[in-house]
C-alpha cells in the first residue's frame, strides 16, 4: 500500500465502481490501523494520522469514527486521541495464537514445568502492555494459573519487567511517561527512578523477579524473548506461590528461564550481537 495515497481516483476512471470504492475504503482503514499500531506513543490524534498518511483530516476522521464504533479503536474524550481498542486486541490475540511462536515455545514451557514443578507462561508485548499467550500448568495441587488474553501494564510483575527492561531506552522513557505507575498490590513499584534501577538489575542478571508486585501472594521469574530483528517479542516465566520461591529458587529458575527464552529467541531467528 502506498502511504502517500491521497484517495483520488485514477485519471483513467478506474476505481470508480462500487467495488473500487469499497476496496479504497478498506485500504484506507488498513492504512489507519497500521499507522496507529506503529505509532511511537500508545495513542495518536487525527491531525498526526492525516499528516503521516497523506490523507485529508476529513477522510481520517471518518475512518476512525467507524473503527471506534466497531470497538477496534478506543477514543479518549479528554485528549481527543485514539488507540487500539478491544476489537484490535481480540484480532491480535487470534493472530498470535495462529503464529508459530506458541508452538516453538511449548516444549520449552513443558521442560520448565518438569524442572520446577511450577507453572510456565509465554507473554507477548502489546505496545506498552503485554498479555499471556499460553501456559503450561504446574502439576502441584496448589498452582498458579494466568488469564490468557488480558492486558497487563509493563511496570509490574516478572513477565512485564523482563519485557520493559529489554526495550530501547527511548521506548522505556516513553512508556514510563505515558501514565502513572498504578499500584496493583501494596508492593508494586510506583517510583520511576526505583523502577529504572530494577530494570538495570534485570538486564545485568538476564531475568526479572517479582514477589507479589502484580498479584499478592504470587511470585514469578521471567526472561525476555526476542524477534529476529532484535526487538523484544515477549517473555517466558515460571510462576508460583511466593511461599515456594525462595532466593535459591529464584536464582535457579532465573537460569532456566534465561536458557528457555534464549532458545526460543534463537528459533525465531534472533542472533545477539557479538561483544
Amino acid at each position: 500500500m502506498n502511504s502517500g495515497d491521497t484517495g483520488r481516483p485514477p485519471a483513467n476512471g478506474a476505481g470508480t465502481s462500487d467495488e473500487g470504492q469499497t476496496s479504497s475504503g478498506v485500504e484506507r482503514a488498513l492504512q489507519v490501523i497500521f499507522a496507529v499500531a506503529a505509532a511511537k506513543e500508545p495513542d495518536i490524534g487525527v491531525s498526526e494520522l492525516a499528516r503521516s498518511l497523506g490523507l485529508s483530516k476529513a477522510v481520517v476522521h471518518r475512518v476512525v469514527r467507524t473503527l471506534v464504533a466497531a470497538d477496534f479503536f478506543s477514543f479518549d474524550e479528554r485528549t481527543r486521541r485514539y488507540r487500539l481498542g478491544p476489537g484490535a486486541v481480540s484480532v491480535g490475540l487470534a493472530a498470535m495464537a495462529q503464529m508459530e511462536v506458541p508452538r516453538i515455545a511449548q516444549p520449552h514451557l513443558e521442560r520448565l514445568v518438569a524442572r520446577t514443578r511450577e507453572t510456565a507462561t509465554l507473554s507477548v508485548r502489546y505496545g506498552y502492555q503485554r498479555m499471556y499467550l499460553t501456559q503450561v500448568l504446574s502439576p502441584q495441587e496448589i498452582q498458579m494459573s494466568v488469564q490468557l488474553g488480558r492486558l497487563y501494564p509493563l511496570h509490574a510483575g516478572g513477565s512485564s519487567k523482563a519485557i520493559l527492561a529489554a526495550m530501547e531506552p527511548d521506548e522505556i522513557r516513553s512508556c514510563l511517561a505515558s501514565g502513572p505507575l498504578d499500584a496493583l498490590t501494596p508492593i508494586t513499584i510506583q517510583d520511576s527512578d526505583r523502577l529504572l534501577e530494577e530494570l538495570e538489575l534485570t538486564r545485568r542478571r538476564g531475568y526479572a523477579v517479582s514477589l507479589g508486585e502484580r498479584q499478592q501472594g504470587a511470585a514469578s521469574v521471567a526472561a525476555p524473548v526476542y524477534e529476529a530483528t532484535g526487538r523484544v517479542y515477549g517473555s517466558i516465566s515460571v510462576c508460583g506461590p511466593v511461599s515456594r520461591l525462595s532466593a535459591g529458587e529464584t536464582e535457579e529458575y532465573g537460569r532456566l528461564v534465561k536458557e528457555a527464552a534464549a532458545e526460543v529467541s534463537r528459533q525465531l531467528g534472533y542472533r545477539p550481537a557479538q561483544p
